[in-house]
């Protein structure tokens, strides 16, 4: 019989504080003064319990680039950061085009138990920009795929984008876009700018990424079908998206939390940590993602998780890989950079880390405000705790974070996927009590 958990005296996203019974599959109860024979209790004085935390973008490597990270390893990073759902990318070996693939992830996910992981589709076969994947039959398959992307490629030509379009519209899905006009990004190394001349690497200008976007919002107008921003880095960017979205364009955009908080200035010590695309920009453009994020014009926050082995990132600038691991992170980078400036509340936080992604990727079950019949689907963060961020708070098999050695806010202290817990007391739980859990749930 599946455990029952009681939290007793958590704060809400609201700022109210209740208590909350985990029993039976669902939120069984909301209030003060709960109890109930054979529960276990949670105390959560002072801790903030928010919906289980959704992804729109994590990269889970599996199946063909296992060294890097498997769904197994990647979901567990996920819970220690609180994470219920991540959307797993489509770069993989074999590439996420077929409806197998897709199926196979979906089969991992539920074996490992430790969130739901919910595969995105590609674009295009093997991510080749030449001809569409077979949408259709991910959309109709087990997965039921609602996400498509070829993220770290972008699908550059327009016909194809169009045709990708207007396929999806037919059954409500969504394109999300790595916007990088290719031909203007040949060989680039970081931001373009000053320092990427003073540091003699090639730029990476943000115009490669406005003009994509552009001519995106206006071919999804053209269609009426939704589009997706990956990783919004630009204040060029955000100017362009809040026009579409005034314009009643059926456009949506994320940012990651490391675009949320770090600049190019970290490059100039040539720390391959700090490589990654789109590239860390100027401060102005931090501001501005941030701004958008608070007034909308940016949706949401999502990972951007890109774990690589360590030889892919101890090496000469150039050869390194781009990429950084940002699960177990990602809300205390939040909570650094938007929450402790005033910019977000609690409850944004929960409309920008969990709702509003599932809401974009469809996916049921997750996103959920807490109350009475709600998915038990919870994190439990203590705001008050600050730590320095070292490779003991990576839960995943890469260990590419660019926080290491910088202290950070907060701390996930428990996530409860399915109403059972995938993290106690700030601590991973074991891998067969976590598959033994999700068989019941299953049951």
């Amino acid at each position: 019989m599946a455990e029952s958990y009681l939290i007793r005296g958590a704060s809400l996203a609201d700022g109210t504080t209740s208590d909350i019974l985990l029993d039976g599959g669902i939120i069984a109860e909301v209030g003060t003064g709960l109890s109930a024979a054979g529960a276990r209790v949670i105390d959560a004085d002072g801790l903030i319990a928010l919906p289980g935390l959704v992804d729109l973008h994590t990269h889970l490597r599996e199946p063909g680039y296992e060294q890097s990270e498997t769904i197994l390893t990647g979901t567990r990073a996920a819970a220690a950061g609180g994470f219920t759902a991540v959307f797993a990318m489509a770069n993989t070996a074999p590439v996420a085009d077929t409806a197998g693939v897709v199926e196979q992830e979906l089969a991992l996910g539920d074996a490992a138990g430790y969130a739901t992981v919910q595969p995105i589709g590609a674009v295009t076969v093997g991510l080749q920009g030449e001809r569409l994947a077979e949408l259709g039959a991910m959309a109709r398959s087990r997965a039921n795929v609602r996400v498509f992307s070829d993220d770290g490629f972008c699908v550059s030509d327009a016909l194809l984008m169009r045709r990708a379009l207007e396929y999806v519209k037919a059954f409500d899905g969504v394109i999300a876009q790595h916007a990088q006009e290719p031909r203007l990004t040949q060989g680039a190394q970081m931001n373009e700018g000053a320092l990427s001349g003073e540091l003699g690497l090639a730029g990476w200008p943000a115009v490669a990424e406005e003009a994509i976007i552009a001519r995106d919002v206006l071919l999804a107008e053209h269609v009426g079908s939704r589009l997706h921003i990956c990783h919004v880095s630009t204040a060029g960017s955000v100017d362009v998206i809040r026009w579409a979205k005034a314009r009643g364009i059926q456009v949506t955009a994320e940012v990651t939390p490391h675009h949320l908080l770090l600049t190019e200035d970290l490059i100039s010590g040539y720390d391959a940590r700090f490589k990654v695309n789109p590239p860390l920009r100027r401060r102005e453009d931090v501001e501005a993602v941030r701004a958008a994020l608070a007034d909308g014009t940016i949706d949401i926050v999502a990972t951007d998780h890109a774990p690589h082995p360590s030889e892919s990132k101890e090496c000469e600038w150039d050869a390194a890989a781009n990429g950084m691991v940002g699960l177990e992170s990602a809300l205390s980078v939040v909570h650094a950079s938007v929450v402790e400036n005033g910019l977000l509340d609690w409850t944004d936080v929960a409309r920008v880390l969990s709702q509003t992604p599932a809401r974009i990727g469809r996916i049921r079950g997750h996103g959920e405000a807490i109350a009475v019949g709600a998915a038990p689907e919870i994190v439990l963060y203590d705001p008050s705790a600050s730590r320095s961020w070292g490779t003991a708070d990576l839960a995943g098999r890469s260990v590419n974070s660019p926080y290491l050695g910088r202290t950070l806010p907060g701390r996930v202290v428990a996530t409860f996927h399915h109403g059972y817990a995938t993290v106690l007391d700030g601590a991973v739980l074991e891998t067969a009590e976590i598959a033994a859990a999700a068989g019941e749930a299953r049951a």
